[in-house]
């Protein structure tokens, strides 16, 4: 028997939230085939930072020494770090199933989903039943997964992903980390801090090779005083010599570890959702192809985050899915995605935030720009620090004062850039944002006013009239 449903929504990440009041008085499913609440309650953005808080406490003892504090880890008990972590996570998303499975006003179906036509769903469950729904919107919302090459896959290795290292038993001696983006940058920080050899096997000349190039060049060279980096590097051959995982690397070098993490980025998780029997359309990457507003061009067929976005942030699909949860609902009135000025941060050691152009893509438009890099070290606070390497850069149309772009990396960059995407967000010129506010002093604040009142400008902004 078919069910039919006002919405159903395929996926429990963002897609959740969708099931607004909106909704109180029909009918919705929701489809999920693994773990409520997505990528990042259960393997990203949350419990990574969980274990990224540990692994910088630990990093803090053994750096004391430089105030004259002496202190040293004396154990690094993995379990009880893994279990603080997952014994919060585990319960939030279990508890997000039941109140879908048991709550009011949804109909969840626990198995995969795909489509047979256009609004027209089969769901398969684990035990090989299936079910048919139909409705008269459907949101795509299925996320992304860790994407495994070749080398690796084939190769009949054991390896982790993001998926499944944080849950392992005990911590390995040697760990290999096959990337050099985001997830391997903050994955070899934790296991390092808590006190694992780590390799870093990037096929890019630099790691973070998608930041401004100048960030991603200054953390590079910090990343090969803490971790041996291969760069330019691909794998020609993964095999096993005993316990060990041996990668032969196409520069004629070998790496070998205990325990190989593959963090060679994420795919979009659309390929058995038979989108083609409903008629959506798909980027070259597998991505849902959508239109400002997240319309897919099948009516009543929608999709969000990371299946579709070019953005794999959960700030981003949690933006995407409150303009979708108010376009279901307002058909003339529609919202659009809120793509510009997207930031976002890597939490590794130092940390990195980032926002807007890079100086390169300055280049490369032929934009007018200036750049002024400021070091924590020349302010105060940089100086109860004894900080040297972390800066903080801006880039400002010389005639506008005008943010362009806003690159910072060091403790609490993630914090630090906030005042400065306020600032592109509402268009303030930098000068504004420098002069018309109190900045604490001797904040950390302090190296983002500095920054700002170091850009060269052809035009001096006066202050606004005191009130």
């Amino acid at each position: 028997m078919t069910e039919h449903f006002d919405l159903a929504i395929i996926g429990t990440g963002s897609g959740n939230s969708l099931v607004t009041p909106d909704f109180d008085d029909k009918r919705v499913a929701v489809i999920e085939s693994g773990t409520f609440g997505g990528t990042c309650l259960n393997v990203g953005c949350i419990p990574t930072k969980m274990f990224v808080y540990a692994a910088e406490v630990a990093d803090a003892v053994r750096g004391a020494s430089r105030y004259g504090v002496d202190a040293e880890v004396t154990k690094v008990r993995w379990r009880d770090i893994r279990d603080r972590i997952f014994q919060r996570i585990d319960p939030i998303a279990e508890g997000g199933k039941d109140y879908r499975v048991n709550g009011p006003n949804t109909t969840a179906y626990l198995g995969r989903a795909r489509f047979t036509g256009p609004r027209e769903l089969t769901v398969a469950y684990p035990d090989g039943r299936a079910a048919e729904l139909t409705a008269d919107q459907v949101v795509i919302a299925t996320g992304a997964h860790a994407l495994v090459p070749a080398a690796i896959s084939g190769a009949g290795v054991p390896f982790h992903t993001s998926d499944t290292i944080m849950r392992i038993e005990e911590l390995p001696e040697h760990l290999l980390v096959l990337g050099g983006g985001f997830i391997a940058a903050e994955m070899a920080h934790i296991f390092s801090a808590l006190g694992v050899r780590v390799t870093v096997i990037a096929r890019g000349e630099k790691l973070l090779r998608h930041l401004d190039s100048e960030i991603a060049e200054r953390f590079t060279r910090l990343a090969r005083d803490r971790w041996d980096v291969h760069t330019d590097a691909h794998v020609a051959r993964a095999r096993t010599d005993g316990d060990a995982v041996v990668l032969d690397l196409t520069d004629g070098t070998s790496v070998s570890g205990d325990l190989l993490l593959v963090a060679t980025g994420r795919a979009p998780s659309t390929a058995d959702l038979q989108l083609d029997m409903a008629g959506v359309r798909t980027h070259t990457d597998g991505r849902v192809v959508v239109d400002q507003y997240g319309r897919t061009g099948v009516a009543g067929v929608w999709a969000l985050g990371d299946c579709c976005s070019p953005y794999q942030l959960k700030h981003v699909a949690n933006a995407e899915a409150r303009a979708v949860a108010h376009n279901l609902v307002h058909p003339d009135d529609l919202r659009p995605f809120p793509h510009r000025n997207v930031p976002s941060a890597v939490f590794t050691a130092p940390q990195i935030a980032t926002l807007g152009l890079t100086e390169d893509e300055c280049v490369a438009q032929h934009r007018p720009h200036v750049v002024k890099v400021q070091s924590y070290g020349d302010t105060a606070y940089g100086w109860a620090m004894e900080d040297t390497t972390s800066v903080c850069k801006v880039i400002a149309d010389p005639h506008t004062g005008l943010l362009l772009g806003a690159h910072v990396m060091g403790p609490q960059a993630s914090t630090l850039i906030q005042p400065l995407i306020q600032a592109m967000a509402l268009g303030t010129p930098a000068p504004v944002v420098a002069r018309d506010q109190y900045w604490i002093h001797p904040a950390l604040a302090e190296v983002v006013e500095n920054a700002l009142l170091g850009l060269d400008l052809a035009e001096r902004y006066p202050r606004s009239p005191t009130p």
